[in-house]
């Protein structure tokens, strides 16, 4: 481990080098992606040297308690050591984390779409309260929800709702709550008090920038329509709500949400260009062979990941077989311990099989 931590330390400094060099700063992708990796080494750096303190001042100590004639020097030195060697163990297990491979796209924001499938209004009730709960676990993460486009529940909700999520390592904690998640639960419209089960699907796709995917704009179809609300009613008087078509993929987004038709424009193609990278992505990944099915699943939207069952107070995810009992905290933003414990999978599958 030492000689690959080394290897880390010089790859840092070098990074940092041509960081400082005019050539690197003139060429913004190449420039983007050295401060990329700065930044990522730079972790890695850091826990290292902590690690090499700890190392020195275990040998010292044990250089002490062999050498030192005097009692009270040697039991002072017994007790650092017996603090020194907890530590070099934590160290150790934070370095090995640290090198385990990641998923590149993990530090990136993302864009989040939520639907109501089966089961009517009370679908789009459970999509708005899953929409709450991202809104709520955002805040607490310190992560900004951005609304791009949403289309209101007859009864409250959404049928469906764009939304993107900014801050650091989004990807990462958010990439695994793809897929379908169901509710059981009494609805508020149910007479006969009868449990009813709902579902609602989720994507969660890394935001692609420009310098991640280049999209001719002739391949384009630029639509404007006027802002609509709940029932379709029109919202204001101006052609400000954009629709945009990629006419190779068929591929559509759109925004609504703002005043101004050009920030519409920015965000509905913000949507589209995540839309073809996660296309692209799929792609490369099935290259690789990397879309493999594993415990924690490759994020197919069709996949049932969790439920959320309201008379047993119980939210499972079926992926790890995890259950905690504590559904309100849940619905109310505390998710981590689900994020946790899928990101503890995935690690656990990555230093397993070694993927890069």
């Amino acid at each position: 481990m030492l000689d690959k931590l080394e290897a880390i330390q010089q790859r840092f400094n070098d990074v940092s080098e041509q960081l400082t060099q005019p050539e690197a700063m003139s060429d913004m992708k190449r420039f983007k992606a050295l401060n990329k990796e700065y930044k990522d080494l730079g972790k890695i750096v850091t826990e290292y040297k902590a690690y090499q303190q700890v190392l020195s001042n275990i040998d010292n100590a044990k250089e002490v308690i062999s050498t030192e004639k005097d009692q009270d020097f040697r039991e002072m030195a017994k007790a650092e050591l017996d603090e020194l060697l907890p530590e070099q163990e934590r160290l150790e297990a934070v370095i090995k984390e640290l090198l385990i491979p990641k998923d590149p796209n993990d530090s990136k924001d993302v864009i989040m779409e939520i639907r109501a499938g089966a089961g009517g209004d009370e679908a789009a009730i459970f999509a708005g309260d899953l929409q709450r709960m991202y809104m709520r676990f955002a805040e607490k993460q310190g992560l900004r929800m951005d609304l791009i486009d949403a289309t209101e529940g007859t009864s409250g909700g959404y049928k469906e709702i764009v939304l993107s999520l900014k801050g650091e390592d989004v990807y990462g904690k958010l990439k695994f709550e793809s897929g379908v998640h169901r509710v059981q639960r009494v609805p508020a419209t149910e007479t006969q008090g009868r449990i009813h089960t709902s579902v609602a699907s989720i994507v969660v796709m890394p935001e692609a920038e420009e310098l991640d995917i280049e999209l001719d704009m002739n391949d384009i179809r630029k639509d404007l329509f006027m802002s609509s609300g709940p029932g379709g009613q029109s919202v204001n008087t101006t052609y400000s709500a954009v629709r945009l078509t990629h006419l190779p993929t068929g591929l559509v987004a759109q925004c609504q949400d703002q005043k101004s038709q050009l920030k519409n424009f920015d965000k509905a193609l913000q949507v589209l260009r995540s839309r073809i990278y996660e296309i692209e992505l799929a792609k490369k990944n099935e290259a690789e062979g990397a879309a493999r099915k594993s415990m924690i699943g490759g994020g197919d939207r069709s996949d049932k990941i969790r439920t959320y069952n309201y008379p047993q107070g119980r939210v499972t995810d079926h992926r790890i077989g995890f259950t905690v009992y504590n559904l309100p905290s849940v619905m109310d933003g505390n998710i981590d311990d689900f994020v946790e414990q899928l990101r503890i999978a995935e690690s656990a599958e990555r230093l397993k099989e070694g993927v890069g």
